[in-house]
């Protein structure tokens, strides 16, 4: 099969932008879509074509790359009115990249494949930078047509591409082990940094501290660095944990498996969230533990 020319990316925002950006520069043609006019204006700008409905977006396209927030927005960009199901081409390939319950993936896999098109359940991890550098981990899962007609796009956005099953599902089981962890090490190292606070200790020292020892994590080196500058500009929002935790515990509910790790960082995140930070930076946990505690953070 030839290497794909034309791609369509579904969902211009921090990842979505950044992945269009790395298949421009990898010498793909570039369609962008997205709800928003701002991110259509910027992506127009820089070269890019724009689209204002997924059908549209989808038209003449051999790969088509969902970078939405949720199962329900992945359904919608799918099979809603103006939907890229409408248009898609017989034997193109639907990566999605949104974080989803696997029996979702499976379903929305299942259903496009009928139609007679391929769906890849493509899950990433990397944050804004290394969406725009090209340089994200893929989850995926799928066919083996799936898969030959997706590597080169996945390829251009991505410095390590796991394929993990060839059906859909597997992928988002995946991301789902990786929230996990992300979501409760995040809880971990706001936790930890307010009770530092809480011990008059300089925040400063402690983060260097930590990060040359055994209790430094990835999330701790990446999210401290946000309450020390007092910085609670989104790179990743208190809601996307609000999902991906509550996702992971209803899977673990399904499978009568005990998470209380998860449960007990959800609420964190949950009281976060209805504290009105359900926008802000993840690293925002800190300023529940600040509040609960008369801690004052930077």
């Amino acid at each position: 099969m030839p290497e794909p020319s034309r791609v369509a990316v579904i969902g211009l925002g921090s990842m979505g932008f950044g992945m269009a950006q790395s298949l421009r520069r990898a010498g793909f043609d570039v369609v962008g879509c997205d709800v928003s006019a701002g991110p259509l204006e910027r992506f127009r700008a820089e070269g890019g074509e724009a689209a204002c409905t997924p059908a549209l977006a989808a038209a003449g396209c051999d790969v088509v790359v969902s970078v939405v927030v949720n199962a329900a927005q992945t359904e919608a960009v799918l099979f809603g009115s103006e939907g890229a199901g409408e248009t898609l081409a017989e034997g193109a390939v639907f990566i999605s990249s949104a974080t989803m319950d696997p029996q979702i993936a499976r379903r929305l896999g299942a259903r496009l494949e009928a139609a007679g098109r391929r769906y890849l359940d493509a899950p990433v991890s990397g944050g804004a930078a290394r969406a725009a550098e090209g340089a994200l981990t893929v989850m995926a899962s799928g066919t083996a047509e799936a898969f030959a007609a997706a590597r080169p796009a996945l390829q251009a956005m991505a410095a390590k591409v796991y394929e993990l099953g060839d059906e859909a599902g597997q992928g988002s089981a995946f991301k789902m082990i990786n929230q996990l962890l992300a979501g409760v090490h995040i809880a971990a190292a706001c936790e930890a940094v307010a009770l530092a606070a809480k011990q008059g200790l300089d925040l400063h020292r402690v983060y260097e501290v930590i990060t040359a020892s055994a209790g430094n994590s990835w999330m701790f080196e990446n999210r401290v660095p946000h309450i020390l500058d007092g910085d609670y500009t989104p790179r990743s929002a208190i809601d996307i944990f609000v999902k991906d935790l509550g996702i992971v515990q209803d899977m673990a509910r399904a499978e009568r498996f005990p998470a209380p790790l998860t449960a007990a960082a959800l609420q964190m995140y949950l009281a976060a969230s209805g504290a009105g930070m359900g926008q802000d930076d993840d690293a925002s946990l800190a300023r529940v533990y600040a509040q609960l505690s008369g801690v004052t953070l930077p």
